[in-house]
Formats: structure tokens, C-alpha cells, sequence
């Protein structure tokens, strides 16, 4: 005797019976949705009450709550004096290097908060798929163009380095990254 399985059971069940099993299914599906939209309202009104620049953040287009939590609370708390500064605390400023009549950059530090420095480089992704026609994302096509593999990974590290500091600026100064939509 054959072991029926999932499909073969579904597939010999009657039409009325499949039916109901959709309507279940899509009432289950309904439930998830009204329970995560629970969630993020209760994240967005605890963001509201301890951090005003998550919500500030939140509002441009690419940048979800969780993503504008963790680079707020790991990255923006801090006073920084200049750009230098916020690219060197993720670790994405250059290392010079220099001996005698010999000067040279060394490329990145690595050395900052790799959290941050993870969430920056997600974020830059993020940004060039959802602010396509930002001045960032074109500064970015413009130099990688059709370049593939170990070209587009240098220079999304230095997307985020220049979305960082972009971020910075909104949230400090009120500039709105150049070309950036927010959310309608």
C-alpha cells in the first residue's frame, strides 16, 4: 500500500473542502499580519518616547525602524565634531600611512563598532535599491557602472561611509540627503 502524502491528501479532497482550507489558511495569514502590525506599533511608540531620531530616521524611504534603532542607538547617541569622526567610530576611515618621503593609505581601519559598521554596509544596499535616484546612488552607479564582484563591495563600504555622514548631517543639521524621498 502507497504512504499518501500532504499533496496526494489535498489533491483527492473535494472542491468545497479546498475551499474552506484556502479560507482558513488566509484567515491564519490575516492573523500574523494584525499581530507583526501590533508589534511595530508598539516599537514606533516606544521609539517615540526614548529616541526622536529613530522616527526621524524611519521617515526617509529604505529605512526601517529596526535598522534606524540600531544605527541611533549605536551610532547617532554620540556627539561627533566632524564626518572624520563618524566614519572612524563604524571604522570605515582611511589609515594613512606614512615613513619618511613614502605616503600611502592603508584603506580602512576596521577598527569602530562592528555592529554599526555591518548595519551601514546593509543599509547601503538598502538605500540603492529604494533611493534609486538619490545623489548617493548615483555617485555610486556612476563609478561601479557595470563593474560586478570585488569593485561593487569596495564601493558600497564607501556608500555607507557617505550615507553615514549623509545621516548625520539630517539628523544634527536637518539636511536631507541630496535626491532622498520619504516615506508618503
Amino acid at each position: 500500500m502507497p504512504v499518501k502524502s500532504a499533496e496526494n491528501v489535498k489533491a483527492t479532497l473535494p472542491p468545497s473542502c479546498l475551499k474552506n482550507e484556502i479560507k482558513r489558511e488566509c484567515h491564519r495569514l490575516w492573523q500574523v499580519i494584525e499581530m507583526i502590525m501590533e508589534v511595530e506599533a508598539e516599537q514606533r511608540q516606544a521609539a517615540e518616547i526614548t529616541a526622536p531620531g529613530i522616527i526621524q530616521l524611519s521617515h526617509l524611504r529604505g529605512i526601517g525602524l529596526t535598522i534606524a534603532s540600531v544605527m541611533t542607538n549605536e551610532v547617532f547617541f554620540r556627539d561627533f565634531q566632524n564626518r572624520r569622526e563618524v566614519a572612524g567610530y563604524l571604522g570605515l576611515a582611511s589609515s594613512p600611512w606614512s615613513s619618511g618621503a613614502v605616503s600611502r593609505d592603508q584603506g580602512i581601519q576596521r577598527s569602530g563598532n562592528p555592529r554599526a559598521r555591518r548595519t551601514a554596509i546593509e543599509l547601503a544596499w538598502l538605500w540603492l535599491r529604494h533611493q534609486p535616484d538619490s545623489g548617493l546612488a548615483r555617485w555610486f552607479h556612476e563609478r561601479v557602472g557595470a563593474g560586478k564582484g570585488r569593485i561593487r563591495r569596495t564601493m558600497i563600504v564607501a556608500l555607507a561611509r557617505k550615507l553615514i555622514i549623509a545621516l548625520w548631517r539630517y539628523l544634527t543639521q536637518g539636511l536631507l540627503p541630496e535626491g532622498a524621498m520619504t516615506k508618503a
